[in-house]
């Protein structure tokens, strides 16, 4: 049996390129996971990145929807300390309206941003204690049953949109275990706390009317490619972007520079960022997804397909998945 897939997409605005030509980039990857077999396609949510267009996470999942018919849609994730509980239920439950069946809504505590982008989203720096009991009054809204006297999600009312708890920290793990709720670990870039979390899940998951048994989805990232040094060219383009995003201060780099920045101590952080990496044939690919399933004790991986063009991206979406199926027949 086939290891069951996901897709995270970042929606990267590549150098060069537009937040349009990125929207249909990521038109394009949820209809070829579709195609083959992936179960779901997440966006998260991030602000003020000049390198990421998903930032209104209902928005892109309304759009991509439209244009694919059955692959299932979501957030991997809403920020939940961003918003209020109730415009989230009314977002996801026009989207479950629009595409029955089909959406998920993963739920993460962290800013996913800097002071003064908080600022200029509204948000009380205190608001992420107040996460636990935000999950409860978004899960009351979506199940018809409203915690705040005299207010119903409309859309949103009795959609029952499947959540799930996102993290990279054993805070979450407590979470999702406690309410019975599918667990989401972003080892895709904080690998850090994979398997104690995932072990704390699993040890103190109590039952729910949600599910049953508990479930452990694991981030990793895929450069899959024809060949082996095609696929580690295009891992250093992936280096070079996350050096220059992370500590180029908004400049524009060469690649020289870039790599400059890489051995000059961002290289470091880039490298722990994407230890689980499967790179290179789809052989060595799926090799390294089977190994990581283990380690991560997950029953799913949803995978961030990272080549820095989306060409390549694609060409690594169909190469992973018909490299498992050969693998699973």
């Amino acid at each position: 049996m086939r290891i069951p897939l996901s897709v995270l997409d970042l929606a990267p605005i590549a150098r060069g390129e537009t937040v349009s030509s990125s929207i249909a980039a990521s038109v394009a990857l949820a209809q070829r996971a579709e195609e083959h077999g992936y179960r779901r396609v997440w966006y998260a949510e991030h602000h003020n990145m000049p390198t990421i267009a998903s930032s209104a996470t209902s928005v892109l999942i309304s759009h991509v929807g439209a244009q694919t018919s059955s692959i299932r849609l979501g957030a991997g994730g809403v920020m939940l300390p961003n918003h209020s509980p109730l415009t989230i239920a009314e977002q996801f439950g026009t989207l479950d309206a629009m595409y029955p069946g089909r959406i998920d809504l993963g739920l993460g505590r962290a800013p996913g941003s800097d002071q003064n982008t908080m600022y200029a989203l509204r948000r009380d720096p205190g608001s992420a204690e107040s996460f636990p009991q935000d999950v409860l009054e978004l899960q009351a809204y979506l199940a018809g049953e409203s915690r705040v006297p005299g207010v119903d999600a409309i859309p949103g009312k009795g959609s029952r949109v499947p959540l799930y708890i996102l993290g990279s920290s054993l805070f979450g793990a407590h979470l999702a275990a406690a309410l019975g709720l599918p667990y989401a670990f972003a080892s895709h870039f904080a690998p850090q706390a994979l398997e104690s979390a995932v072990a704390t899940y699993r040890r103190e998951f109590k039952p729910s009317a949600e599910l049953d048994a508990p479930h452990v989805i694991a981030g990793v990232n895929v450069v899959a490619a024809d060949t082996e040094g095609a696929a580690k060219e295009a891992l250093q383009a992936v280096r070079r972007n996350l050096a220059v995003g992370l500590f180029g201060r908004g400049q524009a780099f060469t690649d020289a520079e870039a790599d400059l920045l890489l051995q000059q101590g961002a290289g470091h952080h880039v490298h722990s960022m994407l230890t689980h990496t499967a790179v290179g044939t789809p052989h060595q690919v799926a090799d390294f997804l089977e190994r990581f399933r283990q380690q991560a004790d997950a029953d799913e991986l949803i995978v961030a397909h990272q080549s820095p063009t989306t060409e390549g991206r694609l060409r690594s979406v169909t190469l992973t998945a018909e490299a498992l199926e050969s693998v699973a027949a």
